[in-house]
């Protein structure tokens, strides 16, 4: 899950990889291969073993995918009628009631102590996943490394190039298997590496907090992310009302598509959806296709 505005949203062979990937590899750039000492000192000074650097940056590449998607994302037009059509759509209604009733039992578990709908939970699953099917097939740390390259948002991608070298040492997935967007976002939940760092959680106690391929792991780490922003339990994200209902203190009234369409009257829980991206289009269809889902 990266902050974005509306950027809507494996199997491991980590053993395998120490022993394949060979240590301070060059690429016979030597701008690149100064880049990348730079960070093999910076990920060192940031505590990260030099067992993860030597594997993790040693056949590192730039992707130049990564920068036309980076350099060319479409200006947002979309009427919000149109998104929730493909947001909300009824297929993922209808699967979204599916996943819940599957998965009932461990979705409760972690939704429950912290007075989430287990509705929202797994709307926030099916929007930034499709259930777990679609997580993104670009290596991160080498998508991560072409953007800070290139200068784009350098800063911010380079704290998400560390964080997640941290979550490679730390030993919750192994570098094969950390896939995800160009932009770094991660697992079932989409997490960028510093949220993962802040909010991921270990739904299973295992020590490791795998957000790919573990479901109790991806739902703890949803639940742990709205209850740290400020979830309430016991109060709606909010409804659809008249045209001029006004909005009492910690409320807010959000038109979507102007004056002319639907007014929503939201809560500090809408709130909380926004800290996750903050968009209204995106939290509105997280309300929504949660209350479709438990209707």
């Amino acid at each position: 899950m990266i902050r974005r505005r509306l950027l809507c949203s494996a199997a491991a062979l980590g053993s395998l990889s120490l022993a394949v990937r060979p240590t301070h590899a060059q690429s016979g750039d030597p701008r690149f291969d100064a880049f990348l000492r730079g960070l093999r000192a910076e990920a060192l000074k940031s505590g990260v073993d030099q067992g993860t650097v030597d594997m993790a940056l040693s056949k590192v590449q730039e992707i130049p995918r990564v920068m036309e998607l980076a350099r060319n994302q479409p200006e947002f037009k979309m009427t919000f009628e149109r998104y929730l059509q493909i947001v909300v759509s009824d297929e993922r209604v209808k699967n979204g009631r599916a996943r819940l009733a599957e998965n009932r039992q461990l979705v409760e578990r972690f939704a429950a102590p912290a007075g989430i709908p287990p509705s929202t939970l797994v709307a926030l699953w099916g929007i930034e996943s499709n259930y777990g099917t679609r997580l993104g097939d670009f290596e991160v740390i080498d998508a991560l490394a072409t953007l800070v390259y290139n200068n784009f948002r350098a800063q911010f991608f380079r704290q998400q190039l560390m964080a997640a070298l941290k979550i490679l040492a730390q030993g919750h997935i192994s570098f094969d298997a950390m896939k995800g967007s160009w932009a770094g976002a991660m697992g079932q939940c989409q997490f960028i590496p510093t949220s993962f760092i802040a909010y991921a959680a270990d739904g299973d106690g295992d020590g490791r907090k795998d957000i790919w391929t573990n479901k109790a792991d991806v739902f703890a780490s949803i639940a742990n992310y709205l209850r740290r922003v400020g979830w309430r339990p016991g109060l709606s994200w909010g409804q659809e009302v008249p045209a001029g209902t006004p909005a009492s203190k910690g409320q807010r009234i959000v038109r979507p598509a102007g004056a002319n369409g639907p007014t929503y009257l939201t809560t500090e829980n809408f709130r909380a959806i926004l800290r996750w991206n903050q968009s209204d289009f995106f939290a509105l269809a997280v309300g929504l296709l949660s209350d479709k889902i438990a209707a």
